[in-house]
């Protein structure tokens, strides 16, 4: 394929992508200082489609959009301000889990093939424990709160079963999203 046409195509998976993300930040569920969203569904699947690369740059770019202002993160905010708040770390650990994502749907996708259940693996490290990892450790030092079970399970836990839920409607929406789309596949070098 032509170079110009793949970064072309490239640009447009990006653009695509950050679009998502924004989109789906607008439908929230406010609990507590970080919102219920369906942008780490989207998380994963940029990952798992893009890989590490395109997926990065894609969140590079949502960041960039947020801290320039623009009202792409949850509830159509934006600005610096909000950008390092106490969600602050969710969406600077989104570059990261796109990385982790892209990474391991690479290395374990033989042929363009992958298992539902190594996908579903991949979105749990990469989107559901490396975001919670940093969004819960920049929570905790931006609110100055405690390490005790109360704040793990008002900060933390009250978000898992719904981020493995998605982990796994990521991974079935990907399968799908590789037999629709073969260019998406995951190949052993992207």
């Amino acid at each position: 394929m032509d170079k110009n046409r793949q970064t072309v195509r490239d640009m447009t998976w990006i653009a695509l992508f950050t679009a998502l993300l924004a989109v789906s930040g607008q439908f929230q569920i406010p609990i507590g200082p970080v919102p219920i969203t369906l942008q780490p569904l989207v998380v994963m699947l940029a990952g798992s489609l893009l890989g590490a690369k395109r997926g990065a740059i894609s969140m590079a770019v949502f960041i960039g959009l947020a801290a320039a202002g623009a009202p792409v993160m949850a509830g159509g905010t934006g600005g610096l301000a909000k950008l390092v708040g106490p969600t602050g770390g969710y969406v600077f650990s989104w570059l990261l889990a796109v990385c982790v994502i892209g990474w391991m749907v690479q290395k374990m996708g033989r042929h363009g093939q992958i298992a539902l259940w190594q996908l579903i693996l991949a979105h749990l490290i990469g989107g559901v424990a490396v975001v919670h990892a940093i969004g819960f450790a920049w929570v905790v030092t931006y609110l100055n709160l405690p390490l005790t079970m109360g704040t793990l399970s008002a900060s933390l836990l009250i978000f898992l079963p719904g981020d493995i839920a998605k982990a796994v409607v990521g991974a079935i929406a990907a399968q799908a999203m590789y037999r629709a789309v073969p260019a998406l596949r995951p190949v052993s070098k992207r």
